[in-house]
């Protein structure tokens, strides 16, 4: 599981590197409890009871991932203990696809405001990940072909040095929420919050939501006002 140094109470096998508020091109947007400690709110955050695997606060099984912004994309930190193991002190491989995954399709759905379903991802193992160690999943946008509606991402897992144990790359179909209803099972009324969410975190993102993803250079390179929104606190009422 994972969660911050400041709150192992609620999730007592992960923790993340020292918090601050967000200085970067998120600060305007940063607000609200759940962004104090420079943690990006995430569009999920207005369904009350969400119970995704990977990164929900409710889902006492699941891995609590929290995310933060980088030049070129998101990470997320994650410790994880002998119940995610395979062999004795090795981390199950297939976890760290879980949190690749996550990590990727939370960047795309903060670019874009859009969900994001996953077409194909292959993983690499470079090296064995330890029960018990701090390891680190960074994500990001890359080219692909032009004209395509599908999003390439990549993603490596470092841990404490600095170390790439894990890299990933996956594509995504991002879908509108109204598209996406049969295959997302909330109310009208969650899906009500979670299209106003959507649409404020597209309009932060400087880019409204009929328009496609970039697709044709890295994140990186993209003018500042084009960076990750966060989610605005006002629209999470």
């Amino acid at each position: 599981m994972t969660a911050s140094t400041e709150d192992t109470r609620t999730a007592p096998a992960g923790t993340s590197g020292p918090s601050r508020t967000s200085d970067g091109p998120l600060a305007e947007v940063l607000g609200g409890p759940a962004a104090d400690d420079g943690h990006l709110r995430t569009p999920w955050t207005v369904l009350e009871d969400y119970q995704c695997f990977g990164c929900s606060p409710h889902n006492a099984h699941g891995l609590r991932l929290r995310f933060r912004e980088r030049p070129d994309g998101i990470s997320t930190t994650f410790q994880l203990g002998p119940t995610h193991e395979s062999y004795p002190g090795v981390v199950h491989g297939g976890l760290l696809g879980v949190i690749c995954d996550e990590t990727m399709g939370n960047l795309i759905v903060l670019r874009v405001g859009q969900p994001a379903f996953t077409t194909a991802m292959r993983v690499r193992f470079l090296a064995p990940v330890l029960v018990g160690a701090v390891h680190e999943c960074r994500a990001r946008i890359i080219p692909g072909a032009d004209g395509s509606t599908l999003i390439n991402t990549e993603a490596d897992v470092v841990d404490a040095a600095g170390t790439v144990v894990a890299t990933a790359r996956a594509t995504y179909r991002p879908v509108a929420l109204e598209a996406a209803r049969d295959r997302i099972q909330i109310s009208d009324d969650a899906a009500g919050r979670l299209a106003r969410v959507l649409a404020a975190t597209a309009d932060a993102a400087g880019r409204p939501l009929a328009d496609p993803p970039p697709t044709d250079r890295p994140v990186a390179d993209e003018p500042r006002g084009g960076q990750l929104p966060n989610v605005p606190a006002s629209e999470e009422s």
